[in-house]
């Protein structure tokens, strides 16, 4: 199971209460959590990240806000646990792909990647960075699953990386935008595909953003106060992946929504 972006105290009290049920009552052998939003909707501190890990995430992957939370520097090179974009700098602390042992011995790999259409600053070609990695992990064989979790704006880059990773991934599902797509398939090649995995926050915002400053700014072009994450009841939005032991491709795809406004709005 892969879960998007964690967004403030409202995300992380819902990873805190769920996911722990939802691995037994799934059997899940394996869960990754974007967790880049999760302290006070900008990066993620050190603390937030070992209570994302405590409640059942086997891998936490950050984003373009990775190293807001100063903290991050430091712990991300003590606990491999947490990914951060692997073409975010060159000399950026950490990892951005690692080989997992998941249940059974199975091998996972997970690679996060930072598109640049539409984002702040100019990253790394994120093509050729995922391309390197996958070529030096083959699906089926040092990896019996393998996960890229594409942190951008743009669909389109999203959707060309699905298909730039088809049948060498067995799921590629975007993050950054907060706003799960109803697209989750599973590919020609066999790689399950969902254009973003939407947040776990509440839908009642703005982008998990308490309503009221980004109104003002849309509105009036000005700014008054600091944005601040909605605290109301959180969605868990994300996507589940069945795969093939013998090829590591994608048999079945569903999105995920559990509780909050969202999960009220399905019929």
């Amino acid at each position: 199971m892969f879960l998007g972006d964690v967004m403030g105290r409202a995300g992380r009290a819902a990873i805190a209460g769920r996911l722990p049920g939802l691995r037994a009552d799934w059997g899940l052998d394996f869960v990754v959590v974007n967790g880049e939003n999760a302290t006070s909707g900008a990066g993620l501190s050190a603390d937030h990240a070992r209570a994302l890990l405590a409640a059942g995430a086997d891998c936490v992957t950050l984003g373009d806000h990775a190293f807001d939370q100063k903290d991050m520097l430091t712990f991300v090179e003590t606990e491999p646990r947490i990914l951060r974009p692997i073409n975010f700098a060159r000399n950026a602390p950490g990892k951005g792909a690692r080989v997992f042992e998941a249940t059974g011995g199975r091998r996972v790999l997970v690679a996060q990647v930072l598109g640049q259409v539409f984002m702040k600053r100019p990253f790394d070609d994120p093509f050729s960075a995922i391309d390197e990695v996958l070529r030096a992990h083959p699906l089926g064989g040092v990896a019996q699953a393998t996960l890229v979790d594409i942190h951008c704006e743009a669909t389109s880059e999203k959707m060309a990386m699905g298909h730039w990773c088809d049948g060498r991934a067995s799921l590629v599902v975007g993050t950054h935008t907060h706003v799960p797509t109803a697209d989750a398939h599973i590919l020609g090649g066999g790689t399950a595909f969902q254009s973003d995995a939407g947040m776990c926050g509440d839908y009642n915002s703005v982008i998990g953003m308490d309503r009221l400053e980004p109104m003002r700014r849309f509105v009036t072009g000005m700014g008054k106060e600091r944005f601040t994450p909605a605290a109301g009841e959180a969605t868990l939005s994300g996507v589940y992946v069945e795969t093939d032991d013998r090829t590591g491709l994608a048999q079945k795809v569903r999105m995920i929504r559990v509780g909050g406004q969202l999960q009220k709005a399905e019929p």
